[in-house]
C-alpha cells in the first residue's frame, strides 16, 4: 500500500543549529496535500536536500514566534516570488506574524505573485484551523514563554467498503447504496431497512498525528492528543538538565516519553535537541526506560502513519 499520509522531518534541532542539524521543520503529506509545520531558519535548503517540492506546499503553520521556528519564512516566501508561483498561500500563527512579514516585504519593495492570507492561532483550547474534505487540523495550547500552539491532523471518515456478497444476494436501490457508503442507514419507500453494519465493512480506525514544539512538561495536554498514531514531541534537555528544562520553558525526553505514555500515544519521536548535546543516543535510552516505541526524528526520514489493517 502507498503511504497517503506522511512527515518528513527538515530540522530537529534547537535554538543553534549546530552538529550538522538544523532548525525546526516539516512537511506533512496527507494524499495531495503538503503542509510545512514551522520553518527554521534553512528550511528552504533543507527541502531541496532532501527533494521535498516547496511548490507543493500550500497551507503553513508557525507555533510561536521564536526565530528557531520562523525565519527560515521571509526567504520561502520570497523564493515562491522569485519563481513566479500563483497559487494562493496560507499561513496560520500567532499574532505578529502577520506584521513582521508585510512588514520585510513592504519596506523591500516586494510584490508578491501569489494571494497569501494570514489567520491568527489562538491558545484558549482546541481550534479547528482547516477543514479539509479528508482531514481537519487544529490547535491546542502549549506551555512555553511565548503565546505557542502545538498542531493536530486527524483523519475524516472516508467513504465505506461495501459488502459484494451482501450486495448479490438481493437487488439494492441506488439511493441505498449511496447512504450506506456515507454511513447513512436507509429506509425505502416500502419500509425495507438497510443498515450500515450489515452491507459494509468496518472502517479502520482513523489516524491522526500531533506536533509539540516547544513546551514545558504539561499533563494537560493529554486532553487534545489521546490516543494519537504519532506524537512528535520536544525533548530539549536529558533529565540531567532538568532544572534549565523548567527554568526555560522546555521538556526533557523522559518527560516527552511521560507525555506519550498518559496519552496513550501509539509512537513517539523525539526532536528539538539542545545544542549541548552532540550525541543523542542517551537521549532515546531515557525515553525509553518510560515510553517503548519511541525514535529519535532523524533530518531527512519519513514517518509514515498507515491505515490499520481490517
Amino acid at each position: 500500500m502507498i503511504p497517503d499520509f506522511e512527515i518528513t522531518i527538515l530540522g530537529n534541532t534547537s535554538s543553534i543549529p549546530v552538529h550538522g542539524r538544523n532548525h525546526t521543520a516539516q512537511v506533512v503529506r496527507f494524499g495531495q496535500e503538503c503542509l510545512l509545520l514551522d520553518c527554521g531558519e534553512g528550511t528552504q535548503i533543507q527541502m531541496r536536500k532532501f527533494k521535498v517540492k516547496s511548490s507543493k506546499i500550500s497551507h503553513i503553520f508557525i507555533s510561536h514566534l521564536h526565530g528557531d521556528h520562523y525565519l527560515g519564512l521571509v526567504g520561502l516566501l520570497s523564493s515562491f516570488q522569485l519563481s513566479k508561483r500563483t497559487q494562493g498561500l496560507t499561513i496560520f500563527g500567532p499574532r505578529g506574524l502577520d506584521e513582521i512579514i508585510t512588514t520585510h516585504f513592504r519596506w523591500s519593495n516586494t510584490h508578491l505573485s501569489y494571494p497569501l492570507r494570514f489567520i491568527e492561532t489562538q491558545t484558549d483550547g482546541l481550534n479547528l484551523l482547516w477543514d479539509h474534505p479528508r482531514f481537519s487540523v487544529f490547535s491546542f495550547p502549549l506551555v512555553h514563554r511565548l503565546p505557542t500552539t502545538g498542531f493536530l491532523i486527524r483523519e475524516k471518515e472516508g467513504p465505506r467498503g461495501l459488502i459484494k456478497e451482501k450486495l448479490q444476494e438481493k437487488k439494492i436501490p441506488l439511493e441505498a447504496i449511496q447512504n450506506l457508503r456515507h454511513g447513512r442507514d436507509f429506509k425505502d419507500s416500502d419500509g425495507n431497512r438497510y443498515l450500515v453494519k450489515d452491507y459494509c465493512h468496518p472502517l479502520p480506525a482513523l489516524r491522526s498525528y500531533a506536533f509539540c514544539s516547544d513546551t514545558r512538561f504539561e499533563p494537560g495536554l493529554v486532553e487534545y492528543i489521546s490516543g494519537v498514531d504519532l506524537l512528535y514531541h520536544e525533548s530539549t534537555f536529558l533529565e540531567a538538565d532538568a532544572f534549565r528544562a523548567k527554568d526555560t520553558f522546555h521538556s526533557t525526553a523522559a518527560q516527552a516519553a511521560e507525555i506519550a505514555k498518559i496519552s496513550n500515544a501509539k509512537k513517539l519521536l523525539l526532536g528539538h535537541f539542545s545544542s549541548r548535546y552532540r550525541d543523542l543516543d542517551e537521549m532515546l535510552i531515557e525515553a525509553q526506560t518510560v515510553f517503548s516505541n519511541v525514535e529519535l526524528s532523524i533530518e531527512g526520514d519519513t514517518y509514515s502513519i498507515m491505515p490499520a489493517h481490517e
